[in-house]
């Protein structure tokens, strides 16, 4: 449960990363789901991680790099993504911090390799909606470089 403000209603976040991660599974299929993915982001983001801060906007450049960003995930054998935990801290009644735990699983030469990792998200509520404005990642490169999916020099 969020604190600080309160609202009317609370966001159901449970369900909000449950369908982010819905659309990144799917994602892993055929196609990517970049509609539904594009769908809980503002229009403009942060992202911040280990190679700096990037600003980013909601348009068909993010479908692109959605598409580039799965091609290597399904590459290096990712199989699919769960939400293990939401942790939400309210900031005040429109914006919350929302620090995601994940278990992501890998097949690796026939072999299931499951990580766990975890995400922290800036999150806005407006028009009866959330929607991802910043995220703060680990270095998932590290992470693969030490699981074997992707070469040292990777």
């Amino acid at each position: 449960m969020p604190t600080g403000g309160a609202l009317a209603m609370q966001p159901d976040f449970d369900a909000f990363f449950a369908d982010y991660v819905a659309a990144y599974n799917r994602s892993l299929g055929d196609s990517v789901d970049d509609a539904a993915i594009r769908g809980c982001f503002a229009d403009s983001f942060i992202a911040a991680g280990p190679q700096g801060v990037m600003t980013g906007n909601n348009d068909e450049t993010f479908s692109d790099t959605l598409r580039k960003g799965y091609a290597f995930y399904k590459s290096i054998g990712t199989r699919s993504m769960a939400v293990e935990g939401v942790e939400v801290t309210g900031i005040d009644p429109m914006h919350f911090l929302a620090r995601v735990s994940y278990r992501a699983a890998y097949d690796k030469d026939g072999e299931e390799i499951v990580i766990p990792f975890s995400v922290s998200y800036l999150l806005q509520y407006r028009e009866d909606r959330l929607r991802i404005f910043a995220f703060i990642a680990g270095d998932e490169m590290a992470i693969y470089r030490r699981y074997g999916l992707v070469a040292d020099d990777a």
